[in-house]
Formats: C-alpha cells, structure tokens, sequence
C-alpha cells in the first residue's frame, strides 16, 4: 500500500467534566486526528494524543503538529508499504515523539485493515469478543466526593476503579472508598506525585487491599521504583516509565515493577505495543491497556489492542460519554455490563462524525 495524501485535524473536544490529576486540570482534550489515504481510495485514522504542554511526556501537541506536518508525513507519503510494522525502519532517524508516531501507526494499521476487509483487532492477533472496562477517576475535593464518584462508577458497570491521587489526598481518599467497597477491583495512580523518601506514607495504603499502585515515582526513574517494590506488597504498575520494548524489559530485570500499563498513544502505537504485550506475556507479567483521555479514534485502537490475549486486567477504556457529550465517532463506544465489545467492521469499526469534527477543529492542514 502506498499512502498518497494526508490531512491533519488540531481539534479542543469539551469534556464533560474538569478532569484532574496530580499534574493540574483539563476542561478540553486537545488532539490531532491524522488522516492517511492511499492510492486505492482507502483511508485510514489516527490519533496524536499528545496534551497541549509537556507535563506528562516531552510532547505536547504544537510540536507534534509540526512534526506531522512537516516530517513524519512527508517521509512516508508515496513510499511502497506491505505492513505498519514496517514503520519503525521508516521513522528509525527520529527519535522518541511515541505519540506523534503513534498517531501515522495506528492510522496505517487501520488503513491495513480496511484493504483487507478485516477488523483491526482481528489483524494484529486480537482473539477476544468483549474487553473488560475501568475507569480513572481524578483528584476530588473530598473523601466523600470521591466515594459518590465512585458509587456512580460501579452503578454503571465498571469493574475496576483507578483512583488519582497525590500528597494528602491519597490514604484518607482510599480508606473512605474501600469502607464503602469493601470488595471493588480499587487501585491508585500518582503520576509521579511521590519520592522515594514518601515511601512509609505508600506502604500504609498496603493495608488496603489495592490491586496496584500505578507510577508513584519519576517516570524516569527505575531503579528507585524497584528499591519502592520490595518494601511493598501491593504490586507497582508502571506506566509513565513504559515507552518502548527495552523499557518493560529493564523493569522486568530490575524487579521495578509488576504489571505494565501499556498506553498506544504513548509507545508509539500498535507495533510496538504489541512487542510489549508478547514480551510481557512470556514473563508472566499482567498488562492493561490505558487510555489518554483520547477521542473515539484512540478508544477504538485502544479496544483493538486490549483483545490480544497478553491483557489480563480490566482497561481504562471507557464509554464515549463518560468524558465526552460529543465524541468524533458514530455509533458511540457504549459499556454493557462492566464489558466494551470489540469492533468486528472492517477497520477501526467505527464511522467518524465529521460533523463535530469540523465543529471543535482549529487547525486543519491537507499534504
């Protein structure tokens, strides 16, 4: 396949909700929506989930713009294809930038699938028919706050809660929920919020039957995060510190962690998140796929990855509506049960909804 033509779509989709972490809030995901067509008429969709500044990765969605528009993009246009998994040899001079990356992948191997009249989950190996859902909750003002969040998460069908916390909204926060859940699938995220010397106020939160503690540490920081495991009994998921193959496997080695949470916006899409998964799963290593706050698109690769067998956790893919009033795909992402089904159209397997696409665009650029 030889993709002819490209466009670029910079769009602000309004949450339904201010959303916040340890880093700050969001009242808008901003992302790029990156369209491949080749030269049969197929066209395939990506997603740059890349926020507006660099506090999660070095990204941020400006540069990766750029480097779209004036990099990525023309170095593959016109060159002769035969799978996505080829990309890596074809980006190899330019390092890092996973999600910018990540969004021309994913885009390929939906475009791969469409010529092939199969399903993306069916294509890169997927073997499952529903993918089990969680949610991320953020940082609220109060104990009693995050259990109402929580009550309304479980009413719904969520199977596993994901629980922001930071210094001085960790302990008390989760206490407060597991009294009220005694048996729910609970567990915390940090986003980097804490330092190895924080390490007898995370060994309290062991007492409280988390199923992980997710990226306590720098995201750089491997060796402390192992130093942090061995005085832990809850399991360390690392996800900030996972960008590549040679990461999960210096975690592996290093005992910094046990279970990965394999993001396809942030490894730089399904090529190398599958290495992630098969690597992972020869370890006897529990994987989950975690989302970005992404759009539809993103959601949609993202329940594509989560049906190959190496994923053995509920996943923070949630319904469409649960971020969004309005998504950029049709039909919306919808939970039945705590369970997501996997797409089985060809492609993505879903439409795109050019109406609020256009809508919430502030940038548009065709090569």
């Amino acid at each position: 396949m030889r993709v002819t033509s490209a466009s670029l779509y910079k769009i602000n989709l309004p949450l339904q909700s201010i959303f916040r972490t340890s880093f700050g809030q969001m009242k808008t995901k901003d992302f790029i929506l990156v369209a491949l067509q080749d030269e049969d008429g197929f066209t395939g969709y990506g997603e740059c989930s890349a926020f507006s500044i660099p506090f999660y990765t070095e990204e941020f969605r400006d540069s990766a713009y750029l480097l779209l528009k004036d990099v990525l993009i023309p170095t593959l246009l016109n060159q002769e294809i035969t799978t996505p998994a080829q990309l890596t040899k074809v980006f190899h001079t330019i390092k890092r930038n996973n999600m910018a990356k990540a969004a021309i992948d994913t885009a390929m191997w939906d475009l791969y699938a469409k010529r092939k009249h199969q399903s993306l989950a069916k294509v890169i190996g997927g073997n499952k028919k529903e993918v089990l859902a969680g949610i991320s909750i953020g940082i609220q003002p109060s104990p009693a706050i995050l259990v109402q969040k929580v009550q309304q998460a479980v009413k719904a069908g969520y199977q596993r809660v994901k629980v922001k916390i930071k210094p001085e909204a960790d302990y008390q926060y989760l206490k407060a929920v597991r009294n009220a859940f005694p048996q729910l699938m609970l567990m915390a995220d940090a986003n980097s919020a804490y330092q190895l010397k924080d390490a007898d106020c995370l060994k309290k939160l062991d007492e409280l039957g988390l199923l992980m503690i997710e990226q306590p540490l720098e995201s750089d920081d491997l060796l402390h995060h192992a130093r942090l495991q061995q005085q832990l009994t809850t399991p360390i998921c690392l996800d900030e510190s996972i960008n590549s193959l040679a990461d999960a496997q210096a975690m592996y080695q290093l005992g910094s962690g046990r279970i990965i949470n394999i993001k396809v916006s942030k490894v730089g899409g399904l090529t190398i998140a599958k290495e992630i998964q098969a690597f992972a799963q020869s370890h006897h290593i529990d994987c989950w796929c975690g989302g970005m706050l992404g759009s539809g698109v993103a959601r949609a690769a993202d329940i594509a990855a989560a049906s190959l067998p190496g994923y053995t956790l509920p996943n923070d893919i949630s319904a469409s509506q649960r971020y969004f009033a309005h998504d950029i795909i049709k039909p919306l992402i919808s939970l039945n049960n705590g369970r997501l089904k996997v797409p089985v159209s060809p492609g993505l397997g879903f439409n795109l909804d050019w109406d609020t696409i256009h809508r919430y665009t502030i940038e548009e650029n065709k090569l």
